[in-house]
C-alpha cells in the first residue's frame, strides 16, 4: 500500500530545456527545477534548444548537453528540498521522433556508471556513434521519405499502417538517411533510441524499451499489431529490428531506477522506473483528456488532440497509440494559429488584445454571411496557401463570385471572419479524423489563447460544445508524473491482488477517472454554447468546404 510521504517524478525534455517535478501522493507539487539549454549550457551554442547544420532545414543537438541538463536539473531539485528517497515511482516526456545511436562502449558505461562522478563525465561523445542527434526541426529528409513510401506500397498504405505519412521530422526517415549519408555510425549503433527511452535509458543503468505511443511518430510502427512494421523496417534500414528492440505499452514498469542514482542521490532501491513517452502524448496524460474530449491547444500552431477508437487514414494526421488506454489518439497540426492571430491584432486593433476582443464580441454569430480563411503559410490542412474572404453573396456559381472580396469594410468583421474560419478548420477536420460529436463532447483550451475568453466562446459555439480550461501550463511535465502513479498503482495491484469474491478491489481502474478522482478540481467551465450555434454554424460547414474547394482549384 501507499504511504503518505511516497512521491512521484516526472521528467520533460522538450526543445528549450529540461524540466523536473516531484509531486506527492495527493498529486500535489513538492519541488520543481529547470535548466534551460541555451542559458544554462552555453558551451553547446545552441539557440532555441537547438543547433543549426550546413545544410538547409538541418537541425541536431549533441547528446551530451541533454545528459549534463540531467545533472544539473537533480542537483537543483535537490537544493528545493526535494527528498529523492521518497520517490517510489519515476517517468518521463521528451520531444518526439529525434534518435540516438548508442556505441557498445557506451552501452557498457550506462551500465556501469560510478556514482562518484557526473554522468556527462562518463556518457561523453564515445557512447554514441553519432555525435549529433537530429531533432524534430530537422527537415532534411525529403527523399528518404519518398524512398519509405514507395518501398511499402505508397503513401496511402504507410498512412494505413502507421497511422502518419512519412515526415522529414519522422524517425523512420532520419535513420534512412543516417544509414545511407554514415553506413558506419549507422552498421557501429548497437541500439538506437528516441529522446524519450534514451532518457529512460540512464535512470534504468541499461537500454530502455522504446515505447509504442512515441514509438508511433517512427513511420515504423504498425499501430494496429503495436509492433515494428516489417515491410517498413525493410524500407528503412537494415538490421533494425534488433538495434530497436521490442515495443513496450507506455503503462510498462520497466525496471527500477539504475544503482548510480541510489548511491549519488539516495533514491531507493525499490524506485520503478515507468515507460518513458513522447511529449503530445505525454501532454494528453496530463491534461487527462477523457472519451469525450478534445483538446485544443491555441498556440503558434494550432494542435487539436483527442481520443480515437479506430484509427483514421487521414493522410495529413497522426494516428498514435494511446498512452493510456487501449485505444488511438488522433494528433491534427495547424500552422497558421497564434500567429495569424497577431497579424489581424496588429493591423486591425491597434496591437492589443482587450482591443481585439472588444471587436470580437461586437459582432453576431455568423459575421452577416463573412467567413474568411488566412492560410499565411502553406497550411498542413487543408494543404493550401492564400487568403480568401467571403460574403453573403459569394458562392461557387462563378469565379466571380467565388473569388469573394478583397477586405471587409470594418476591423471587427475582419477579427470575426478570421476566427470563425480558424475554428471551422478545426472542427472540419476533427470531424473527418473520426471524432464524433454529441450532447457529451468538451472542448479543453489550452495555450497562450487560452487566456482570451471572447475566442474561447466562438471556440464554444462553432463546436458546439461547452469549453473548460486548465491552471497548468506545463501538461507534459506532469503527465509524466501523473503516469509514475497510476501504473505503479496497477503494479501494486498486479502484485497484491486483494478479492471479495466478485474480483479485484483495489485495482485503480481507468487513467481518466483514476486522476480525476485524485484531481476534482483541475478544470474550470469558462464557456457555454448559445442556443443558435448549431443553427448557424452548421450552415457555415458548408460555405467553409465549398471555400477550401475552390482555394485547392485555384492552386492545381
Amino acid at each position: 500500500m501507499q504511504s503518505e510521504n511516497e512521491t512521484y517524478l516526472g521528467l520533460d525534455l522538450s526543445t528549450q530545456k529540461l524540466k523536473a517535478v516531484l509531486l506527492n501522493a495527493n498529486l500535489e507539487n513538492v519541488a520543481h527545477a529547470e535548466v534551460k539549454f541555451d542559458s544554462d549550457l552555453p558551451e553547446f551554442r545552441t539557440t532555441g534548444g537547438v543547433n543549426a547544420g550546413t545544410a538547409k532545414n538541418e537541425f541536431y543537438v549533441q547528446p551530451v548537453m541533454w545528459i549534463k541538463a540531467l545533472d544539473m536539473v537533480l542537483d537543483r531539485i535537490v537544493v528545493q528540498g526535494a527528498d529523492l528517497s521518497t520517490i517510489v515511482a519515476l517517468s518521463g516526456s521528451a520531444q518526439q521522433h529525434g534518435s540516438l545511436y548508442w556505441s557498445r562502449s557506451g552501452i557498457e558505461t550506462l551500465r556501469n556508471l560510478d556514482a562518484d562522478k557526473f554522468l556527462h563525465t562518463q556518457l561523453d561523445d564515445s557512447a554514441f556513434t553519432v555525435h549529433r542527434t537530429p531533432i524534430w526541426m530537422d527537415g532534411t529528409t525529403g527523399r528518404q521519405c519518398e524512398e519509405m513510401e514507395t518501398g511499402v506500397g505508397g503513401r496511402e498504405r504507410m498512412v494505413q499502417i502507421t497511422g502518419s505519412r512519412c515526415y522529414e521530422r519522422f524517425t523512420g526517415p532520419q535513420i534512412r538517411r543516417i544509414f545511407q549519408q554514415r553506413p558506419d555510425c549507422y552498421r557501429n549503433a548497437e541500439r538506437i533510441s528516441l529522446v524519450s527511452s534514451f532518457l529512460a535509458s540512464i535512470f534504468l543503468g541499461d537500454i530502455a524499451p522504446i515505447d509504442c505511443s512515441d514509438g508511433s511518430g517512427m513511420n515504423l510502427l504498425d499501430v494496429h499489431t503495436r509492433d515494428w512494421s516489417d515491410d517498413c523496417l525493410a524500407a528503412c534500414a537494415p538490421g533494425l529490428r534488433k538495434k530497436l528492440g521490442a515495443p513496450v505499452p507506455a503503462a510498462t514498469v520497466i525496471g527500477t531506477v539504475g544503482t548510480f542514482f541510489v548511491q549519488r542521490y539516495n533514491f531507493s532501491t525499490d524506485c520503478r522506473v515507468v515507460a518513458f513517452t513522447g511529449d503530445n502524448l505525454s501532454a494528453l496524460a496530463g491534461m487527462n483528456v477523457g472519451k469525450d474530449w478534445l483538446a485544443l491547444s491555441l498556440g503558434t500552431s494550432d494542435t487539436v488532440m483527442m481520443k480515437l477508437n479506430a484509427p483514421s487514414n487521414l493522410q495529413e494526421g497522426h494516428v498514435m497509440v494511446h498512452p493510456t488506454d487501449d485505444g488511438f489518439m488522433g494528433l491534427l497540426c495547424f500552422r497558421n494559429g497564434s500567429l495569424v492571430r497577431d497579424i489581424f491584432k496588429r493591423a486591425e486593433a491597434n496591437d492589443n488584445w482587450e482591443n481585439f476582443s472588444e471587436l470580437l464580441d461586437s459582432t453576431p454569430r455568423g459575421n452577416f454571411g463573412n467567413l474568411a480563411l488566412h492560410f499565411l503559410s502553406k497550411e498542413i490542412l487543408p494543404p493550401v496557401k492564400g487568403s480568401l474572404r467571403w460574403n453573403k453573396n459569394s458562392a461557387l456559381a462563378s469565379v466571380e463570385l467565388a473569388k469573394g472580396v478583397l477586405k471587409y469594410s470594418s476591423p471587427q468583421t475582419e477579427i470575426r471572419a478570421l476566427v470563425e474560419g480558424q475554428m471551422l478548420t478545426r472542427k472540419t477536420y476533427a470531424t473527418e479524423m473520426g471524432f464524433s460529436f454529441g450532447e457529451n463532447t468538451k472542448i479543453l483550451a489550452t495555450g497562450g489563447a487560452s487566456a482570451n475568453r471572447s475566442i474561447l466562446q466562438v471556440v464554444s459555439d462553432v463546436f458546439n460544445a461547452p469549453v473548460y480550461t486548465q491552471k497548468t501550463t506545463e501538461a507534459a511535465l506532469i503527465g509524466a508524473a501523473f503516469r509514475a502513479k497510476y501504473v505503479l498503482s496497477v503494479a501494486r495491484a498486479r502484485e497484491n491482488p486483494c478479492t471479495d469474491g466478485k474480483g479485484t478491489m483495489n485495482a485503480p481502474g481507468p487513467y481518466y477517472d483514476f486522476i480525476a478522482n485524485l484531481l476534482p478540481h483541475s478544470v474550470t467551465r469558462v464557456c457555454d454554447p448559445s442556443k443558435d450555434s448549431e443553427e448557424i454554424y452548421g450552415a457555415m460547414e458548408e460555405r467553409y468546404r465549398a471555400m477550401v474547394s475552390f482555394m485547392m482549384e485555384q492552386q492545381d
